[in-house]
């Protein structure tokens, strides 16, 4: 029994020592964290610059955030061939010297403005469109997928594209479906994003905004509503209104300036072509101006094939019905006008859409009596 209780008292012993073990080597590791923390808190900080000159003796002159241009060493550790005009440094507080260099800095809400995932949509979803859909495919999707047709044929390929219309016409989805079909990263921004309340805000958000397009090619920076920052110049003395012509002289030196642009395409939209500034719509900029009007007769039929479609509609209902019954609709309207009926038809517990249920909807949403033809039956 003496020898059992001492063999137990071995092994709980072995037990406890293998414990303390992995716990020296737990503390071991925490020191080792520690100690490189204290080592961060005890370098002084470094001083951000930027480059504005590279010398052929390996110097640089660089700007510093403090505010002086000093002419500076760079530490063997930098890679000099990286060192351009513009480039962000890190400088040391001593001696002012290169010690690291700093990622290209882009604002926050300019990083947002790119669409992490490819749009979905497709020129299958858009009806109506026809003539439009194949110009626009000319002007930015030709000239990314095939560059070599331009330089055959010795012209330069278009850089932009302008979609005017009325509102809910396809403008955005046009731009969706060539940046998916053209695999491009696809950056939308509103026009009213770069209207800043500080001096400089609004240029420099534009100057970053193109530097995002030229790092990502190739890529489609869409601007909707761009009359917000593209209207015509006028003789002002209003702070505000000086401060949006400031982003439109920015905005038309990047689209067409002494920098080249590269793989990126624009596409504007707006639904007031007649206050843009001319200088804005001349050849160069906006190389074409495509009308996107509202749609007609066989132009809703095929919008209410296109959402229709999906849906579980009775027999009864017919597309080219529907097409006469929403005179003056445009997409938006068609698709909202598809969306209500179904609504209509899961208050009741049905799950077919029929007539009846489209007529509520096109009376609900367009505010008047549904025209008598379609309530006898004719249209629809």
């Amino acid at each position: 029994m003496q020898l059992r209780r001492l063999e137990q008292r071995v092994l709980d012993l072995e037990g406890e020592r293998r414990d303390w073990y992995f716990e020296k080597d737990r503390l071991q590791r925490e020191i080792q964290i520690l100690r490189g923390e204290i080592e961060k808190l005890t370098v002084p900080p470094y001083i951000e610059g930027s480059v504005t000159d590279v010398l052929e003796d390996g110097r640089v002159v660089v700007k510093s955030s403090t505010g002086p241009s000093l002419l500076v060493n760079v530490m063997k550790s930098v890679d000099v061939s990286k060192l351009v005009p513009g480039k962000r440094v890190a400088l040391s507080q001593r001696n002012f010297a290169v010690l690291d260099l700093l990622p290209d800095s882009l604002d926050m809400y300019v990083r947002a403005m790119e669409l992490v995932e490819a749009p979905r949509v497709s020129y299958a979803e858009i009806g109506g469109l026809e003539e439009q859909i194949r110009e626009i495919r000319e002007l930015v999707e030709l000239p990314l997928l095939k560059p070599e047709v331009f330089e055959k044929v010795g012209i330069e390929p278009p850089k932009g594209v302008l979609l005017y219309g009325p509102p809910g016409c396809g403008k955005t989805l046009l731009a969706k479906a060539v940046a998916r079909e053209t695999k491009a990263t696809f950056i939308k921004v509103v026009a009213s994003e770069l209207v800043q309340k500080y001096i400089g805000e609004g240029a420099r958000m534009v100057r970053e905004l193109f530097q995002l397009g030229r790092a990502k090619a190739p890529s489609i920076v869409f601007i909707d509503e761009i009359d917000a920052v593209g209207g015509r110049r006028a003789d002002i003395s209003i702070s505000g209104e000086r401060e949006v012509q400031r982003t439109l002289l920015q905005l038309l030196s990047e689209m067409d300036g002494f920098s080249a642009r590269g793989d990126v395409k624009i596409v504007g939209a707006t639904n007031r072509i007649d206050l843009l500034d001319p200088a804005l719509l001349r050849a160069g900029r906006f190389d074409r101006v495509l009308e996107i009007p509202a749609p007609d007769q066989a132009g809703r039929e095929v919008i209410f094939k296109i959402h229709a479609g999906k849906m579980n509609v009775s027999k009864e209902v017919t597309l080219s019905g529907l097409a006469k019954a929403t005179e003056g609709a445009t997409g938006a309207d068609i698709k909202a006008i598809c969306t209500e009926a179904g609504m209509f038809a899961i208050r009741e517990g049905r799950d077919t859409i029929t007539r009846e249920d489209f007529l509520k909807a096109i009376d609900k949403l367009f505010r008047k009596e549904a025209p008598k033809g379609v309530v006898s039956g004719t249209y629809l």
